[in-house]
């Protein structure tokens, strides 16, 4: 089973990630942020360092599909190479900090690697207000995320409203992080686990 875990930035994927990597024994991916080597400077200056960014993390995807994800029996994700394409990078072309010139290359990039990818058996998509987000950001305290202005988290959460709804590639299965804090309360993420069981998650998965 392929798990792929969808949301905002700091919406809760990679906590996400970790609690079922460790209740249902799946391999966990998480997302090469600390590695990208532009994307404090992405942070200060969009403009100058949008495509760089974006094709950093294309290639990073590339490289956990092709060396972890395609061939794990059980494997959860976090992010996926879809919300790079149809929110982060589509974000950047239309506030205008990505020329259509490269992202008519970013997209020929994306629309030739995408076919050799894994699709999901299941995408678990976390939503967020942008109160929410910028708490967990805060909360985590990585320092060139705490100036991100509440215009692009919100302009990101419009966009993941409108690809969520169009989303057709697997079952999808929506959790509110506002109202469901299985980060810290117990109760909240026993429930999650109920609802996930129900989409053919079990203990142990064989």
């Amino acid at each position: 089973m392929y798990i792929a875990i969808a949301g905002n930035i700091g919406s809760g994927k990679s906590t996400l990630t970790g609690l079922l990597a460790r209740r249902y024994g799946l391999l966990p991916v998480y997302e090469s942020v600390d590695e990208n080597p532009y994307l404090a400077d992405f942070y200060t200056e969009m403009g100058r360092w949008a495509f760089h960014s974006q094709v950093f993390f294309l290639a990073q995807r590339l490289r956990q599909h092709l060396e972890q994800i395609n061939p794990a029996q059980h494997v959860v994700q976090d992010r996926t190479i879809y919300e790079d394409a149809f929110i982060f990078a589509q974000n950047l072309r239309v506030s205008g900090h990505l020329s259509e010139r490269d992202w008519q290359t970013y997209l020929a990039l994306y629309e030739s690697i995408a076919p050799a990818l894994r699709k999901p058996d299941l995408l678990i998509y976390v939503r967020a207000s942008v109160e929410t987000l910028q708490a967990h950001i805060a909360r985590r305290g990585r320092a060139y995320e705490q100036g991100i202005p509440s215009a692009y988290l919100a302009s990101l959460n419009r966009l993941y409203e409108a690809w969520i709804g169009a989303y057709n590639l697997s079952p999808v299965l929506v959790i509110s992080s506002d109202s469901l804090n299985y980060a810290d309360d117990e109760e909240a993420r026993e429930l999650m686990y109920r609802m996930l069981e129900a989409y053919g998650l079990s203990r142990p998965l064989v």
